[in-house]
């Protein structure tokens, strides 16, 4: 696929670290499933992931994390 944001370069399947920032918590997770543009770099994740990514990050800050970095793991 190419890819919508540069429209040059091809979309295709790898990981990436992405940091949220939710309710004063800071989280690092790595290793999160992506499509990444070969050309500009752009990082693009399924629904789902984004999903998971947002529900781990809102269980953490209610848990009172302030920075943490972990490897990426669907939610339970």
């Amino acid at each position: 696929m190419k890819c919508p944001i540069c429209k040059h370069g091809e979309v295709k399947p790898g990981t990436a670290s992405i940091t949220l920032e939710r309710q004063g918590a800071t989280l690092v997770f790595r290793n999160v499933p992506a499509r990444i543009c070969e050309n500009c770099g752009e990082i693009f994740h399924d629904g789902e992931i984004a999903a998971s990514l947002l529900k781990q990050a809102e269980a953490a800050a209610r848990a009172g994390v302030e920075f943490d970095v972990r490897r990426y793991a669907e939610a339970a």
